[in-house]
């Protein structure tokens, strides 16, 4: 999946898979921890669910997660949860980080994350609910999956901030705007509506 060379993308593509599964989502925060201030990735909120969200995007396929983002990730969410625990207002609220990844986990971070009760999401993990399993259960593809855009023209859409198939299908006109050939947009638009509508 390649939502590079930033992970600002990735970080839209999560939001949008939690805001499948019913959540609100903030992202690009800051938040208070009780010892230092973190930019949590997405943040996800559904009735007294509070999730946190890192998001670790690799431009290579071959980079897996390995523990020491586990640790790093969890140790970041300890801090906020015990701000988070003082405020009357998050008394009653269920607070979880997760680590999400576009690659693999190594098995010391799987293990290490599912002892110490940090969400794991990558592109096999879990098993039957990964990211993979995720993106074809929400109908979330991204717009990098689209074979009819060359790199550059996929490149192009992300920073206009259209991440996924159906907010081009949403808004095709800003193939024009990114200075795509009319003949070539009829294509483009075919093979997203094909994934988004299964046309």
């Amino acid at each position: 999946m390649d939502l590079g060379p930033t992970g600002f993308p990735f970080e839209k593509f999560v939001a949008a898979l939690w805001q499948a599964e019913g959540f609100a989502t903030q992202t690009g925060q800051i938040v208070k921890g009780f010892c230092v201030s973190h930019e949590v990735d997405v943040i996800a909120e559904k009735e007294n669910l509070h999730y946190l969200t890192e998001c670790k995007f690799h431009s290579f396929q071959g980079k897996p997660c390995d523990v020491k983002h586990a640790l790093y990730v969890f140790a970041r969410f300890l801090d906020i949860e015990k701000k988070l625990k003082a405020a009357s207002a998050h008394a009653d609220k269920t607070h979880k980080m997760w680590l999400v990844t576009n690659t693999r986990l190594t098995t010391d971070a799987e293990t290490y994350g599912t002892c110490a009760g940090l969400g794991l999401i990558s592109w096999d993990f879990p098993r039957g609910d990964g990211l993979r399993e995720r993106v074809d259960r929400a109908g979330l593809h991204p717009v990098t999956c689209l074979t009819s855009l060359s790199l550059k023209e996929k490149r192009r859409l992300l920073d206009k901030e259209i991440v996924l198939c159906r907010d081009l299908c949403d808004k095709p006109q800003v193939l024009t705007e990114i200075g795509i050939r009319e003949n070539k947009i009829a294509k483009i638009l075919e093979e997203a509506d094909e994934i988004c509508y299964g046309i």
